[in-house]
């Protein structure tokens, strides 16, 4: 009869714990891996304040005012000036390309009407497509500017109760794309891909490793077919899954949410197969390294945690460090949100998008070569 308690027992079980914790390296590793990542992204990647923010100045005056408003704004750290376009219609087709977030337009008459005190005026353009990168920005412009040109004119800056610099200049401000800063017009659209990228990948990342578990690979193997054509079988009915999805997602988007459509519908859908395809090629590859269900399922929990925080998604892409942004560009939801909110709340084309088209394209070769090898490996 054995007794309450044993300390040998115990001493046992945790022997055989830990040998079964270092025997799945996998499982492991996640244990150590994820609350890294996790510091990581949320002490150094993440800002809910965006600074550096790509914008662009077209200045149509060359008067010493212009100057000093245009060196404050180019010297401040909210934004960040790689483009000078010389025309309205070029800064138009930066904006509709995701170039900029910021067009400040400084009028030709800005200089006289200074000099005569007749409050002269300024554009501000912003690409209102994710309304927390925007405000922050827009709110700043007000003080950078009218502090340059109290001091342009030789006055001493004297801040008003409200927070401004007085009467000095008056901003115009254009929220494009979502005047009425309306949060669901960017979110929704990127719900579409967040869903699709957790369903496809984990659904698919288990179609071989449900074949280990349940016994049935040595008969899958024992088929005349190649690695590619099993592969295909594999993927592709969860094609006709997301398929399901994108309809309830956009149907949602479109009747409960409101969210406006103003692109090609075609063009949407041809995207959205493109990304999908790569979706379940990615979950195939995920489950030719896993052994077992638990594993696929850990490996896609560890891809999808700094897809989800780096694409742009939660937090604004371009507040992030270069560093995050160089690892946000790896991931396929990164270029698959930049489409589809062009393409919705835009009215982009395929002239608009191309660049981003191409590179969500390059992710089905890239996953599909990877599996391939993967699977090949497995059977040896």
């Amino acid at each position: 009869m054995t007794g309450l308690f044993s300390s040998r027992r115990l001493g046992a079980m945790l022997a055989k714990e830990f040998v079964q914790m270092r025997r799945d390296r996998i499982t492991f590793a996640m244990m150590l891996a994820v609350p890294v990542i996790q510091l990581l992204l949320f002490g150094y990647a993440i800002n809910n304040d965006p600074r550096g923010l790509p914008a662009a100045i077209l200045a149509l005056g060359q008067d010493r005012y212009t100057r000093a408003v245009v060196s404050a704004l180019e010297v401040s750290n909210y934004y960040r000036f790689g483009q000078r376009p010389q025309s309205a219609a070029e800064a138009e087709s930066l904006m509709a390309k995701g170039e900029i977030s910021f067009l400040i337009t400084i009028p030709s008459d800005f200089g006289t009407r200074v000099e005569r005190a007749d409050r002269p005026r300024i554009l501000v353009e912003a690409d209102a497509t994710d309304p927390a990168a925007a405000s922050g920005a827009v709110s700043a412009l007000g003080t950078i500017a009218g502090r340059a040109l109290v001091r342009a004119q030789g006055r001493e800056p004297v801040t008003d109760p409200a927070g401004g610099e007085g009467d000095s200049l008056s901003f115009v401000v254009h929220r494009r794309y979502n005047p009425e800063n309306i949060t669901q017009y960017n979110i929704v659209p990127g719900l579409l891909g967040v869903i699709l990228q957790m369903t496809m990948v984990m659904m698919t990342s288990m179609a071989l490793t449900r074949e280990i578990e349940r016994g049935t690979m040595e008969n899958l193997l024992a088929m005349p077919a190649t690695a590619g054509e099993i592969m295909l079988g594999k993927v592709l009915p969860y094609l006709a899954v997301g398929a399901v999805q994108v309809v309830i997602v956009l149907g949602a988007a479109k009747l409960l949410f409101a969210v406006p459509f103003l692109g090609g519908l075609g063009l949407l859908l041809s995207c959205v197969l493109v990304f999908v395809l790569a979706l379940v090629l990615l979950g195939y590859t995920i489950s030719t390294m896993a052994r077992t269900q638990l594993q696929a399922m850990q490996l896609t929990f560890f891809f999808f945690l700094p897809s989800l925080m780096l694409s742009g998604f939660m937090f604004p892409f371009a507040g992030m460090p270069g560093w995050a942004q160089a690892l946000g560009e790896l991931f396929p939801l990164t270029h698959f949100l930049r489409i589809i909110r062009a393409i919705m709340l835009k009215g982009a084309d395929l002239g608009d998008i191309g660049d981003e088209v191409v590179y969500l394209s390059l992710f089905v070769p890239v996953f599909a070569g990877v599996a391939l090898m993967r699977f090949r490996s497995t059977l040896d």
